[in-house]
């Protein structure tokens, strides 16, 4: 999610498929986090096709900006969390800025609009590590920026989490809103620098996130089509956690003295799969409830009648991320890691029954999937089997409430097999476990969990991690399955 910018032109998002504008400010991020990866040109071709015009990145990689060039599509580049350190000294920033915004600067090159310093540096969880070099980096890219002469035009701003604010245990409601205590003096300066340079607050709010885990948060409230028991807060009726959630952060700016400062929700979105609440339904009713909000610029009670701009989490579904926060992580996309449409979505805000164009021309590897061998006489080395399978791939799918979830043992040893068969590229030698697996062209896909066949090599290679980390967790409960076959 996290782990951006102020609104500008209206995003007219798939006017050439429905013919009908789109809601106001939205964008989309473009993670890149996947065993396998699409071809930036046809993430882009993707993204054109669907009318977006602003798209938000977290790296500056020559990649994806190269087949941003000539698409007139509105970018944030992104410096990542580890290289903040470096971002204090100027010359390096500078450097930073020449290479990575000023290279792109030129007549059919890339739209740069934003350079989001750091990705939710500040998180509770993250211990304070980024808290002393946030500010310098954030000042230095600035300057630079200025310097080279974009400064207009190219703002820093610093996507930050919705835990940097809060309201107080004993008055939980918006207008309470402030900066959490320990960092209030540094969100104090930041937020003033950005006023005075003219960039935006971006802000990351995840209406899911209230839901997971906290069995006692209301279910409709994470929604937009009504709450049975709305937050009261003096006049105003709050009847969901996102306008909640916003305007906890504009009270919050308003008692740094900078009440007015432009708003970006740098990520929102719903994932679809590893955890009961990630469901494409789920999903599906989150987004028709955020862009009909959209449509109608209704604002929030603190900022009536106000564009909203927004960035999706996430275009595409990222096998690779981590799956610390939970095995969601996977699963944010709102296309699949071959780009092609999850569900019905749209983004006009009119409830049409309509989906996101697909990508174009993915080629996929042969229909061959990795399955148990039946006929296996040995079964006693079958954990320690499914176990390494998981420890290399991408098994959330099998986890408690997920697409996956319910298969006999078999069917989680097949997952596991076939899952670590199309990471290496259906390897013959990725399908042995010990004479456990066998290849197959039979599609052991059921009616909810769908066995991958992974895109081809020559148009995913690049950049492709080896390895696949998923936590232990995750492989003790696969062991305990299949020791009962």
């Amino acid at each position: 999610m996290a782990g951006v910018a102020v609104a500008r032109p209206l995003l007219l998002l798939l006017l050439a498929v429905v013919g009908l504008p789109a809601a106001v400010g939205l964008g989309v991020n473009w993670g890149t986090m996947a065993s396998h990866q699409l071809p930036p040109s046809t993430v882009v071709q993707m993204l054109q096709d669907n009318g977006i015009k602003k798209v938000k990145l977290f790296d500056a990689d020559a990649e994806p900006l190269g087949a941003l060039a000539r698409s007139g599509i509105e970018v944030m580049v992104a410096i990542p969390n580890k290289m903040l350190d470096m971002m204090t000294d100027y010359d390096t920033a500078r450097e930073w800025v020449h290479k990575n915004v000023s290279a792109y600067n030129f007549g059919g090159g890339v739209n740069i609009r934003y350079v989001a310093v750091g990705n939710e540096p500040f998180l509770s969880s993250l211990n304070g590590t980024f808290l002393n070099v946030t500010l310098p980096a954030l000042q230095n890219i600035q300057k630079a920026l200025d310097e080279a002469g974009v400064g207009d035009t190219i703002k820093a701003t610093v996507p930050l989490n919705a835990d940097v604010y809060q309201s107080p245990k004993d008055t939980p409601v918006p207008s309470a809103g402030r900066f959490r205590p320990e960092i209030s003096g540094l969100m104090t300066e930041i937020v003033q620098f950005l006023n005075q340079s003219g960039a935006p607050f971006t802000v990351n709010i995840y209406p899911y996130l209230s839901l997971y885990g906290n069995d006692d948060f209301p279910l409709d409230f994470a929604f937009f089509d009504g709450a049975s028991s709305p937050v009261v807060d003096g006049n105003i009726q709050y009847t969901n956690v996102f306008d909640a959630n916003f305007d906890t952060l504009v009270s919050a700016l308003t008692a740094a003295g900078v009440g007015g400062l432009p708003v970006i929700v740098g990520e929102v979105g719903w994932p679809t799969d590893g955890e009961k609440h990630a469901t494409a339904a789920y999903a599906q009713r989150f987004y028709t409830g955020l862009f009909r909000k959209l449509a109608s610029n209704a604002g929030t009670p603190l900022r009536p009648n106000q564009y909203i701009e927004i960035y999706l989490f996430s275009l595409i579904d990222e096998d690779v991320k981590s799956i610390d926060p939970g095995y969601f992580e996977r699963h944010w996309g709102v296309m699949r890691y071959d780009g092609q449409p999850k569900y019905a979505m749209d983004p006009t805000g009119q409830g049409r029954n309509t989906a996101l164009v697909g990508a174009r021309g993915v080629e996929y590897l042969p229909r061959v999937w990795c399955v148990l061998n039946a006929n296996a006489g040995n079964m006693s080395r079958l954990a320690d089997n499914v176990g390494y399978a998981c420890s290399n791939a991408d098994c959330t799918s099998l986890s408690l409430g997920s697409t996956c979830n319910g298969m006999d043992p078999a069917g989680n040893a097949s997952y596991a097999f076939n899952a670590y068969f199309q990471v290496q590229d259906q390897d013959e030698q990725a399908c042995g476990f010990d004479g456990l697996a066998v290849r197959t062209r039979q599609d052991p896909s059921t009616g909810t969990c769908n066995f991958t066949i992974q895109l081809e090599t020559t148009s995913a290679a690049a950049g492709r991690p080896t390895v696949l980390f998923t936590t232990a967790l995750l492989v003790l409960v696969l062991a305990a399955m299949v020791t009962m076959l």
